[in-house]
């Protein structure tokens, strides 16, 4: 479990295939705190760590992972959003993040104001159900709040500080993110299906 709020911006160094997966070598401060078996979450996605040494830590991806959510699209040299898993005395600054992706988006539109940046992501229909004003979301693993929301897209603001400590700030104009809606309607969705 994480909490989206990104503890450092990690760099590919290398993609290699070893049967069906792809063993993934990133360079992060953050790999001196990982142990073997440790789950790191990599733009949003819940990993394990299978090898560390130094600033340098691996992680195994299934092709599953790489189909579904933009990690297929990483290239060595490429930057990545790191968060380490919580423990349970840590404080949760953003919200409750699982690290599974539900589906990917496309970033539609950038408007820059005074002291932030306004964004519109559209996102797949079956997602949008979840995705409220007000609500949580996580956008390649960071934990955002949803401006508005319509049929098949939402905005979102960004601080300077998330669009210069996170890849968001390298993202463009029909770029893809990973997103990944707040659990708990999903939760609640299924509650009420069951007693409806």
């Amino acid at each position: 479990m994480f909490s989206g709020i990104i503890e450092d911006s990690g760099q590919v160094v290398s993609l290699r295939r070893r049967g069906n997966l792809t063993l993934m070598q990133l360079d992060s401060s953050l790999a001196s705190q990982l142990n073997l078996g440790d789950s790191v979450s990599v733009n949003g996605i819940c990993l394990t760590a299978v090898a560390t040494s130094g600033q340098r830590f691996t992680v195994q991806v299934m092709p599953e992972t790489l189909r579904c959510t933009t990690l297929g699209k990483l290239r060595a040299g490429e930057k990545v959003n790191l968060e380490l898993a919580l423990k349970v005395s840590d404080r949760l600054g953003g919200h409750l993040v699982q690290g599974h992706v539900d589906g990917v988006g496309y970033i539609r539109r950038q408007q820059k104001a005074q002291d932030h940046a306004v964004w519109t992501i559209s996102a797949p229909k079956e997602l949008m159900k979840y995705i409220v004003s007000k609500g949580s979301i996580a956008i390649d693993g960071i934990s955002l709040t949803v401006v508005e929301a319509s049929a098949d897209k939402f905005t979102i603001s960004l601080i300077p500080h998330t669009l210069k400590h996170t890849t968001l700030g390298q993202r463009r104009i029909g770029q893809m993110v990973n997103l990944e809606v707040d659990v708990v309607g999903k939760y609640v969705e299924r509650m009420i299906g069951a007693n409806g």
